[in-house]
């Protein structure tokens, strides 16, 4: 990764990592934990649904017990039965069925119907009914099946009486006379078994449970084991309704409890958080995946705009380089992004062009302006001596009447005298004023046999060009295509604006070129080297527009179908360069 080269991209690059990393495991954390709090949640919810389910069970039994005692009040075969039991032993209570029973009347027997009433079936949860005086008491148990079995006259100390949660719970009904509501006859004592009221907790998913009872005694409903037993006694112990408890390490175990309103235990439900992990092991791997693929993939972007970036910034310094060592010349563009570093990327490459292209046309344009001049200059005549001669001799003709010598005169002054100002860069509209001087003086020099004409729409006037360049084409025409014994001899110059460009075309009606000698021509307009060319003026002229108007500038040479020869120069639209007046050097 080059980026990591550049100083300020390092730090944002380890800014970034840091940024995403802690955001990364934020996120995987706050997921985690709300996955194992809506886990606990769900174990707490179990808990409390199975709670329920135990306390409605409870009230389901009291409400039929409630029930069979309003039976045995209304019933007084029943009533009477009941307290026949209560009073006899097995072979007491027989006889005294059987001598007080009426051949009118049904024989009535407490122990079957509270047995059809109370364990319809068998499913019944009470295992155990008992009816007690103050120092006994009579039993019918029920086993698995529904079958009853009896047990009189037990002391009520006996361990069958005893009561305890890993056997059941027990209501207590007292059984008063019907006749005499406040004389107490005895008790009824209903046994819920413990195995039976819990037995469908099982059907809850909760992990451990158990009933405490509030002596200490623990009764485990799922995973019985010592230490379900210990954890149940502790979260008790704890006093709140849930929370957590250290199981050492980083191990913890959730608890919550729910006390009983029926009886006084209460209930536990236990999460082992450290078990919970191990089984959920795949979802939060899952979770630390997704967060790694987003915090790998936001690494990524990052890093792919931080490389680009950093390879605009690199080309942005060497540009600068380049332009520090005068290397002005343009690179290849690179592929941008629509960002500060596009503008300044894409500033600096047109400001290396502008550069060269200024160089180029202020620097070497001048210096084959200056060969030009040296060259139109050779004979080394002081100009200010030559403008002095040629108006002595102007006046002179003017005192002898001789007019068309004098404008002739006038003429030659005035195209010497813009030849040799400083000015580099003109209009096209005076460079057309330069060539019509210079044609003014052909005119004077062959009266009556030379003509010319100019026909330039007035958009290209206004044009940037370089000075006196049009002068040394026409002036071919009479070095090489003139005809002296000719008595019309023809030039002409057209220019106007075409879609994509502009043309200037100088005309005439003298001699053709040979096909091989235009060859020449052409293949010397093209040479870039310094040899030495036959067409000094052509090659001069191509070399100086070449300069000046860039790539997009051509320029074409033929002969005319019917005589003469036509020079195109094809301009670019966009010029690029502003015209400067006196003040350009």
């Amino acid at each position: 990764m080059s980026f990591l080269q550049i100083k300020i991209y390092r730090g944002k690059f380890i800014a970034y990592t840091v940024f995403v990393v802690a955001i990364g495991l934020a996120i995987g954390i706050l997921t985690c934990a709300i996955l194992l709090y809506q886990w606990v949640d769900n174990a707490r919810n179990e808990a409390a649904s199975a709670f329920i389910r135990v306390e409605n069970t409870f009230q389901y039994n009291a409400d039929r017990i409630e029930a069979y005692m309003q039976r045995v009040y209304s019933n007084s075969g029943l009533m009477d039965d009941v307290r026949c039991f209560l009073d006899h032993s097995a072979e007491g209570y027989l006889t005294g069925r059987l001598q007080e029973s009426r051949y009118n009347q049904p024989l009535v027997s407490f122990p079957d119907d509270m047995k059809s009433f109370l364990y319809s079936g068998g499913q019944g949860d009470i295992i155990q009914v008992s009816l007690h005086t103050e120092q006994r008491g009579n039993v019918i148990r029920f086993d698995n099946n529904g079958s009853a079995s009896f047990m009189f006259q037990l002391p009520n100390t006996d361990e069958a009486f005893q009561e305890s949660i890993h056997k059941g719970f027990v209501y207590r009904k007292k059984l008063s006379d019907p006749n005499q509501i406040s004389r107490q006859l005895g008790e009824f004592r209903f046994l819920v078994s413990s195995d039976r009221i819990f037995k469908n907790v099982s059907n809850y998913r909760v992990e451990q449970a158990a009933i405490v009872s509030a002596s200490g005694d623990v009764y485990p409903i799922v995973g019985a084991n010592r230490h379900t037993e210990e954890l149940a006694r502790q979260a008790v112990a704890d006093g709140r309704s849930q929370g957590y408890m250290s199981m050492g390490g980083l191990n913890s175990v959730f608890f919550v409890t729910f006390p009983s309103t029926k009886f006084d235990y209460q209930f536990v439900g236990l999460v082992d958080l450290g078990m919970m992990i191990k089984e959920k092991a795949g979802v939060l791997l899952s979770v630390f995946l997704i967060v790694l693929s987003a915090m790998i993939s936001v690494l990524m972007l990052i890093v792919h705009n931080l490389r680009d970036d950093a390879r605009f910034l690199h080309h942005i310094i060497h540009s600068m380089g380049r332009v520090k060592t005068a290397d002005f010349t343009p690179e290849t563009p690179a592929r941008y992004r629509r960002n500060e570093y596009e503008m300044i990327s894409r500033e600096l490459e047109d400001m290396s062009r502008q550069l060269d292209k200024y160089i180029r046309t202020e620097y070497l344009l001048k210096l084959k302006q200056q060969e030009t001049e040296m060259k139109a200059l050779q004979n080394q005549i002081n100009p200010h001596f030559l403008y002095n001669t040629l108006e002595a001799i102007r006046s002179r003709a003017l005192v002898n009447s001789d007019v068309d010598t004098s404008d002739a005169i006038a003429a030659l002054g005035a195209l010497y005298r813009d030849m040799v100002k400083h000015e580099n860069i003109i209009t096209i509209g005076k460079e057309l004023s330069l060539l019509q001087e210079y044609l003014k003086i052909m005119e004077f020099k062959y009266p009556d046999r030379f003509y010319y004409q100019i026909n330039v729409e007035k958009a290209l006037l206004s044009l940037p060009t370089v000075k006196f360049w049009m002068q040394p084409l026409a002036e071919n025409f009479f070095v090489h295509g003139f005809n002296p014994s000719n008595g019309f001899n023809l030039i002409v110059i057209n220019g106007w604006e075409a879609e994509e460009h502009f043309v200037l075309e100088i005309v005439d009606n003298g001699k053709w070129i040979a096909e091989e000698r235009l060859n020449e021509i052409r293949d010397a307009l093209y040479r870039k080297d310094d040899a030495p060319v036959k067409s000094i003026g052509l090659h001069n002229v191509h070399t100086r527009l070449h300069f000046f108007y860039g790539e997009d500038f051509t320029m074409e040479i033929g002969n005319n179908e019917e005589a003469g020869v036509k020079i195109s120069v094809i301009l670019p639209k966009e010029v690029g360069l502003h015209v400067q007046t006196s003040d350009c050097g």
